[in-house]
C-alpha cells in the first residue's frame, strides 16, 4: 500500500509526458545529419581569431530521404565569433535539406556543428551514476528532470511568448513543477510535504520581493541575452521586464527546493535514530544543520550567476572600471539582485522548512501525513 502513491504519480506523470510531447513539435523536427567532405577556404579571410567571407562545402547526406547524395554548400562567415563556425574535413554537421522541382537538385543549407553525440555521452555518464548512487530514487529523480525539461520547453516558454500574465503563470508553473519533482522523489510522506510546503515559502518569498522592489532598481528588462532580438520578433508585444522578474523567481525556485529538502531530510534523520526527541530539540538541531547549509548555499548562487560573466569581469579589470561604476551598471545590477534576492529566498526557507518539518514529525500516528518508507 505505501507503494500506490508514488506509483500513481509516476503513471500520472507518464501520461502527462504523452500529452505534453507533440510529435509536430520542437523535440520532433527532422533536420539531417550531413558529413563534411572537403573544404574550400579559397573567399574566406583569416584574421587573427576572426573569419570573415564564405567557405565552399562539400557534404556526403548520411540521414533522410537524400541519404548518401553529396551535394556542395556554403558556410557564410560575418566575423561575428559568437555565432560562426568554421568547418574543417570530417566534421559531422547539422543541415537543412530540400529539393529544388525546377533545377531537380538537392540543395542544402548548414545549420550548426554535430554537438548531440558528445551531449548524450556526457548525459549516459550523468544518469549511469544517478541511478547507481541513489538506485530508484535515481530513476524518479530523472523523471522528475526530463519532465520538468518537458513542461518549461512545451508550456512555460510558450506562455511567456504570449505575453499575458507572465509573472502569475511562472508562480503557478513553479509551484505545479515542485510538487512533481518533490513527490516523485519522496512520495506523498512526511518528508515530501514537508520539503513541498518549504519550498513553497521561499518561492513565496522570493516572489513577493521580486514583485515589491523589481521596479525601485529601474532595470528595463533588456539586459538579457537576446533581449532586443526577442522584443523585435514579437513586434515590441513582450515585456521583457516581467520575463526578466521570471527569471528571477526561477532561479532561485531550484535552490529553495534543495534546501527545502536538505532540512527536512535532517529532520527525518533525527527522528528515525531518536524516535523519543522532542519538537524543540529537532527545531534547535535543525536550526544548526540550517546554518552551515546556508552559509555555502549562498556563495553557491553568488558562483552560478557570475560564472557565465567571467568575460565581462576580465573586461572591467582591462579598462580599469572602478567598482561604484561596475555596481551600477545595469547588466551587473540584474544580478546582484538575483543574487540577492535568492539568497533571502534560502535564508527564509531553511528556518520555515524546519518548523514544519518539525511539527509534522511530532505529530501522533495515525495522523494525515503519511509516514516515511
Amino acid at each position: 500500500m505505501k507503494k500506490i502513491g508514488i506509483t500513481a504519480l509516476t503513471a500520472i506523470f507518464l501520461a502527462l509526458l504523452v500529452f505534453v510531447i507533440k510529435p509536430e513539435g520542437y523535440f520532433f523536427k527532422k533536420e539531417n545529419i550531413g558529413k563534411v567532405l572537403a573544404v574550400d577556404n579559397s573567399d574566406a579571410i583569416v584574421q587573427g581569431v576572426s573569419k570573415v567571407g564564405c567557405q565552399h562545402l562539400k557534404i556526403k547526406i548520411l540521414t533522410g530521404e537524400f541519404k548518401g547524395t553529396e551535394i556542395e554548400a556554403n558556410n557564410l562567415l560575418s566575423g561575428s565569433m559568437e555565432y560562426d563556425e568554421f568547418y574543417e574535413p570530417e566534421d559531422k554537421i547539422l543541415m537543412a535539406v530540400s529539393f529544388n522541382e525546377e533545377t531537380e537538385k538537392v540543395t542544402g543549407k548548414v545549420l550548426s556543428l554535430l554537438r548531440i553525440e558528445k551531449i548524450a555521452g556526457l548525459a549516459f555518464i550523468f544518469i549511469f551514476l544517478l541511478i547507481a548512487y541513489a538506485r530508484k530514487v535515481g530513476v524518479q529523480s530523472l523523471i522528475s528532470f526530463i519532465g520538468s525539461v518537458l513542461i518549461i520547453w512545451n508550456y512555460l516558454i510558450p506562455a511567456l511568448k504570449k505575453g499575458e500574465n507572465v509573472f502569475i503563470i511562472t508562480v503557478l508553473t513553479l509551484i505545479f513543477l515542485s510538487g512533481l519533482i518533490i513527490f516523485l522523489v519522496a512520495g506523498f510522506t512526511k518528508k515530501g510535504w514537508s520539503a513541498f510546503l518549504g519550498t513553497l515559502s521561499g518561492l513565496f518569498v522570493t516572489a513577493a520581493l521580486t514583485f515589491c522592489f523589481g521596479d525601485t532598481f529601474k532595470i528595463d528588462g533588456m539586459n538579457q541575452p537576446m533581449a532586443q532580438s526577442v522584443l523585435f520578433s514579437s513586434f515590441m508585444s513582450i515585456n521583457l521586464l516581467d520575463i526578466f522578474y521570471s527569471a528571477i523567481v526561477i532561479g532561485a525556485s531550484g535552490a529553495a527546493m534543495d534546501i527545502a529538502m536538505d532540512m527536512t531530510a535532517t529532520i527525518q534523520e533525527l527522528k528515525y535514530h531518536n524516535p523519543d526527541i522532542s519538537r524543540k530539540d529537532l527545531i534547535k538541531s535543525g536550526f544548526n544543520v540550517g546554518r552551515s547549509v546556508i552559509g555555502t548555499m549562498t556563495t553557491t548562487l553568488l558562483l552560478a550567476y557570475s560564472g557565465g560573466f567571467l568575460t565581462l569581469m576580465i573586461l572591467f579589470l582591462e579598462r580599469d572600471t572602478s567598482l561604484m561604476q561596475i555596481l551600477n551598471m545595469k547588466i551587473v545590477t540584474s544580478e546582484i539582485i538575483k543574487i540577492i534576492i535568492g539568497s533571502i529566498g534560502l535564508v527564509v526557507v531553511a528556518p520555515i522548512t524546519t518548523y514544519i518539518a518539525s511539527f509534522i514529525y511530532s505529530l501522533p500516528k495515525n495522523n494525515f501525513f503519511r509516514d516515511d518508507k
